[in-house]
């Protein structure tokens, strides 16, 4: 009897702390970029707690004929590296963690972060 309550208690301890430990698949913080919406100023696209190890193409800016996004500022706590082109395809350039940033001459349409 004692050795099954043991068990159960070893194995909601284990639950409870796999539960409670923080994910290691996302890059925490927020990425920003601006970009030039059809007709209107600059609109300002924001990624919070994005996936890491995944390529995200920017939803505003994926169509060739849109103008590509443009001063990209990395607040998460992992490298984002940026992309010319939809699918991380292109040419890249990396943001430091925890505030690189790039100015408006640098083009992104999708980045990944480590």
């Amino acid at each position: 009897m004692r050795l099954r309550a043991l068990a159960t208690a070893t194995a909601c301890g284990l639950a409870v702390l796999f539960a409670s430990a923080p994910s290691a698949s996302a890059a925490e913080g927020q990425f920003t970029y601006l970009y030039n919406a059809p007709a209107g100023p600059a609109q300002l696209g924001v990624l919070t707690d994005p996936p890491s190890g995944v390529c995200l193409t920017l939803l505003e800016v994926a169509p060739e004929w849109t103008p590509a996004a443009h001063s990209p500022r990395n607040h998460t706590g992992s490298t984002a590296t940026v992309f010319t082109g939809p699918d991380c395809e292109g040419d890249w350039f990396s943001l430091r963690p925890h505030g690189g940033h790039a100015s408006e001459r640098l083009k992104l349409r999708s980045v990944v972060f480590s």
